[in-house]
């Protein structure tokens, strides 16, 4: 619904992966927007944005890539009826514990 997510259309041996153009545009941009935004301030989110730049991905894909992960993160916080806590998110720790770590 958000238009995170890449559209797939398969018809007998042709495949298209293309972007999302039916959606809540309204929706995506606040989604995207909030992504672009926590890439600043979430050492988690810096680097799934860093790791998609590095395979190649443009910014506003790369921006996708990391919406879609947080909407994950958002979508079993609703569900199992909890707020956010940075202390429970285990990709955020172990990049935390990375920079901790002596090079």
């Amino acid at each position: 619904m958000a238009g995170a997510a890449p559209s797939t259309r398969q018809s007998g041996k042709l495949r298209a992966v293309t972007f999302r153009w039916s959606c809540d545009k309204q929706l995506r941009d606040a989604v995207t927007d909030f992504a672009g935004d926590s890439r600043h301030a979430n050492p988690w989110a810096a680097d799934l944005y860093q790791r998609a730049r590095t395979r190649g991905h443009d910014h506003a894909h790369a921006v996708r890539i990391l919406a879609r992960a947080w909407l994950h993160v958002i979508w079993h916080c609703w569900q199992n009826g909890v707020s956010y806590d940075p202390a429970q998110h285990h990709a955020l720790q172990r990049i935390l514990q990375a920079q901790n770590q002596p090079a």
